[in-house]
């Protein structure tokens, strides 16, 4: 039993290694986003970069929160809430973190791309590997 590879083969093997070299340089391999501080409130939202330095005051249901971002990292700082569960989260500094003070309906969250994954060239993983 002798195998003839064809011209289409040869096609056929150069298109789908072309097409895998390619999906791998577009996932792996591409700039990513920069992070952005994102903040939610009743009737209105902002973003911000994560280098910023700003204090905003955002309106809810109980009253104004007080959001600060300064040298990459982002916090709570006051909130009409009884429990203060939102100020007491700390400082947000990678992505996919958020605090939210849920009784005056404000969130808070980092999204984007963390830069200290960036530096250290790998993912930072923060949940139970199997």
């Amino acid at each position: 039993m002798k195998l003839k590879i064809k011209i289409s083969d040869i096609i056929i093997i150069f298109l789908v290694t072309g097409l895998t070299l390619f999906s791998a340089y577009s996932v792996y391999m591409k700039p990513r986003g920069i992070s952005q501080v994102l903040i939610r409130g009743q009737d209105s939202e902002w973003a911000f970069p994560a280098d910023a330095k700003e204090t905003i005051t955002v309106k809810g249901i109980l009253g104004n929160t007080i959001i600060r971002i300064e040298n990459g990292r982002s916090w709570v700082e006051s909130s009409p809430c009884e429990n203060q569960t939102c100020v007491a989260s700390g400082c947000l500094t990678k992505q996919g973190q958020w605090a939210a003070c849920l009784p005056n309906n404000v969130l808070l969250m980092i999204s984007g791309n963390d830069k200290t994954n960036e530096k250290s060239g790998g993912d930072i993983i923060d949940a139970v590997v199997w």
